[in-house]
Parts: C-alpha cells; sequence; structure tokens
C-alpha cells in the first residue's frame, strides 16, 4: 500500500516537490513555544496560530515525505493468522503540563492495521501510571479490531487468533494481574482498571517486550534518525517495487 502520486501533489501544492530529504520526521532538538513545548509527533497540528518555528516543523514533515514517498505498507503471507498490539507511553514528556503521551499499534501479517497517538487527560505520577493509562486505550481499540477479524474469520469457517498486547513495563502488567497489591495505583481513575477485568476473564493476553523492540514506542515522541528507522521497517514500512 503505496500513496506516492498523493504525497507528490502535496510536495508540489506547498512548493516542495524538490526539497532536500531527511530520515526523521520531526528534529530531535526542536522545543516549540510553551503550548507546544515537548517534541511530539501531532505537535504541528495543534496550533491555532502558528508561528514561524510551526512552519519549520511541518516543512520538516514534507522533507521526511520527499524521502520516503516509495514507501508502502507491506503485508507478509502466511499460513497462520499473525494479530498483535503495541502499547507504549512516555512519561512527562509535554513540558508545558508534564502530561504523558499515550501510543499503540497493532499488526497483522506483519504490517500495521491500527495505530494511533493521544495526549493523556491527567498528568501521571509514574512511569507504571503513564504506561497503564496507554494500556486501556490500546485495549480498547484492539477489542474492536479483533472482534472484526474474528467475524470475518467465522464466516470462513476458521477461528480468529487470540488479542495479545505487548507491554515494555513489568510493573503496570503487575498492576494488572494483582489487584491485592495496588499502593501504586489506588489514585489512578476508576476508569482505565477496567484492565484487569479484561485479563482476568482471558480476552486480552499481556506479554513483556523489551524496550528496543516496542513498536509503539514511535507514537510517543520524537526519536532520532537511526532508531525511527528501525521501528519503520520493524513496522513493515519498506519501499515498494513499483
Amino acid at each position: 500500500m503505496c500513496q506516492r502520486r498523493y504525497v507528490d501533489d502535496i510536495l508540489k501544492r506547498f512548493a516542495m516537490d524538490e526539497c532536500k530529504a531527511v530520515v526523521s520526521p520531526v528534529d530531535m532538538s526542536t522545543r516549540l513555544v510553551p503550548s507546544d513545548a515537548a517534541t511530539k509527533v501531532n505537535a504541528p497540528f495543534r496550533e491555532a496560530n502558528p508561528q514561524e518555528e510551526h512552519w519549520v516543523a511541518v516543512k520538516r514533515i514534507f522533507r521526511y515525505l520527499q524521502g520516503t514517498k516509495t514507501h508502502g505498507i507491506c503485508f507478509k503471507p502466511g499460513n497462520k493468522i499473525d494479530f498483535r498490539g503495541y502499547s507504549d507511553a512516555d512519561w512527562a514528556g509535554d513540558l508545558a503540563d508534564r502530561k504523558s503521551t499515550s501510543g499503540y499499534t497493532f499488526m497483522l501479517m506483519g504490517a500495521p492495521v491500527s495505530w494511533g497517538s493521544k495526549k493523556q487527560s491527567s498528568v501521571s505520577l509514574s512511569t507504571s501510571e503513564a504506561e497503564y493509562i496507554a494500556l486501556s486505550l490500546a485495549i480498547q481499540e484492539g477489542k474492536w479490531i479483533h472482534r472484526l477479524l474474528c467475524e470475518i474469520l467465522a464466516a470462513a469457517n476458521e477461528t480468529g487468533p487470540e488479542l495479545m498486547i505487548r507491554e515494555d513495563n513489568q510493573s503496570c502488567i503487575k498492576m494488572t494481574k494483582n489487584p491485592v497489591n495496588h499502593g501504586r495505583a489506588k489514585h489512578i481513575d476508576i476508569k482505565y482498571h477496567h484492565i484487569r477485568d479484561e485479563v482476568k476473564r482471558g480476552e486480552v493476553k499481556l506479554e513483556y517486550c523489551e524496550t528496543s523492540l516496542m513498536l509503539a514506542d514511535i507514537m510517543t515522541k520524537a526519536l532520532p534518525g537511526p532508531r525511527h528507522m528501525d521501528l519503520t521497517t520493524a513496522l513493515g514500512i519498506h519501499a515498494c517495487s513499483h
């Protein structure tokens, strides 16, 4: 799945069709005005009154598109349905209000079919809490995709895969499985504790994932060029042959 023609049209519309390519969409050294203080993946789009620094940030995205316009989402063939999710969060990444950012991605046959990045509505007091809130968002999205996938497979008399979500914070995983030891979680809004019920009923399975292998990391913050390229490759984004 590639959108080279669409990218070419956008670059021409903004007179950026001859710009020099870069390897990542956000410069790690970028610091926007206080209302958008941190280097967030969605920062250029949340500013109602953009300044010069915001235009520079958007032009960087154009330059990234210039270098990746031949890239697309590539699915891998296989006899077994490969479906899994990844959930991640930064911690207090917004320098203005110290709120964290949730990120998730769901992979099907080696390529992303759903992904999201959302600023959390409250300040998290620990990395575990930020990850726990992010996991709630990922489970909500994952259950919808999983249900749809199972219905499609049922029509072909096939059994759907389990809903497996990978998480790189072991304390977060423990919070979902041991509600008795709730010292770190008792202050967390009750709306997020549906996670425990989902895990207890076996509707969602959590698996520990090393941070270096966490694909949703790309959804939570700006990354160095090499790390960004490693993750896009792992996400199944490659140069298209056509």
